[in-house]
Order: structure tokens, then sequence, then C-alpha cells
């Protein structure tokens, strides 16, 4: 019999997974728990082999409860059930240590299959995240931006104009057009906003 621990902050969905886990024989949860560090506190009392959670959870979310049960239960599987399925979150939670990844928007089979796979360590991703992690895998290295770009699209992201960000910087305004050409080419996009919005993705933005 496999021992799960469902961790999720809404007792609604902790309901619905307990009742699709408990309808199969083979599965049997062992407890329940509302964020990261209760999930912590029952692996710790509780013998577990796969812990189902969500990843934005108060307190402590799923990342960092990943994080502390590979130190604390290494022989503890987790599997991510979600709804978030952005590049930030997939390869967080991988990085992290979660044996698969899934949406909340899986079948029933899908999950039970999902499940089983992570108790024997073997790794499980839904369609969706495995594409945007191939898509990732496969996208040319970006060459990073150099100081002066990103002193530029700092200005920018506070809403200077170019003419602004050429007196602020003591250089030209076809100067501060040319840093921009490559910080678009550099980042991908094809505007002042996109750059903005995409600098603040990759954390070159506070």
């Amino acid at each position: 019999m496999i021992r799960v621990l469902i961790v999720d902050d809404h007792p609604v969905v902790r309901d619905g997974l307990r009742g699709v886990l408990e309808a199969d024989p083979e599965f049997e949860v062992v407890g329940e728990a509302g964020d990261g560090a209760e999930a912590l506190a029952r692996v710790a009392a509780t013998p577990v082999d796969v812990v189902l959670t969500d990843l934005r959870m108060p307190r402590m979310g799923g990342v960092q409860m990943i994080q502390a049960l590979a130190t604390q239960a290494p022989g503890v599987h987790v599997l991510v059930l979600t709804t978030y399925d952005t590049d930030s979150d997939v390869l967080a939670a991988i990085e992290a240590g979660a044996t698969g990844y899934l949406l909340k928007d899986a079948p029933r089979e899908d999950l039970l299959r999902a499940v089983r796979s992570a108790h024997r360590g073997e790794s499980v991703l839904s369609p969706t995240v495995a594409g945007r992690l191939m898509g990732n895998i496969r996208k040319p290295a970006q060459a990073a931006l150099s100081d002066r770009e990103l002193n530029v699209l700092k200005l920018i992201a506070d809403g200077a104009t170019n003419k602004d960000a050429a007196r602020r910087l003591f250089i030209s305004e076809a100067t501060i057009k040319t840093h921009l050409l490559h910080v678009y080419d550099k980042l991908g996009v094809r505007d002042r906003a996109a750059a903005v919005s995409e600098a603040h993705k990759r954390g070159l933005l506070s």
C-alpha cells in the first residue's frame, strides 16, 4: 500500500484528493496538511511514501518544503499537483527535488498513475509541463545584458523616456536607442514594455 500525505491550503481540494485516492485500495491517505511547515511535521511523525502537494501556500510554500524534505526525509518522494505551470514554478520545484509535476486538471487515472510512478522514484510530468521544459532546453542561450544595458533598462522600467535616460546617463539619445535594440535582441522581445516584463520574469529588475 502506498502511503500518501496530501498538502494543500484548500480543505475542499484536500477532501477531493482524499476521495480519489481512498477509492483505490492501493493507496492510504495517512494525513493532510495546509502548508509546508505542517507537512514537514507530519512527515516527521508518520511514515509517508509520497507527498502530494500544491506549490503556493501560506507560511511555507511547496518549493521550500521540497528542499527541506530532501534533507530531512530523502526517501520520501514528492509529486506536485498545482494550477501553476509557469517556467519559474516548474523549474524551481524540479530543482528542489520534486519527482513529478502535474496540473490540477489532470484526469483521475493520470493522477493515480503519477502517484504510483512517484512512489517508484520515476519522474512524471504533465504534457504541458514537459512541453515547457523541452522548449526551454531548445532555446538558444541568451547573452547577458551589459551593465550599461541594464542601467538603461532600469531607467525605462521607472518610466524614463529616451531623452530622460540619455540626460541621466550623460550619453546621446541615439546611444540609448542602440542599447535598447541590444536589450530587445538579448531578451527576445520587440518593444519597451515587453523588455521590462521579460526582465522582471528573469529577475533582472527588482
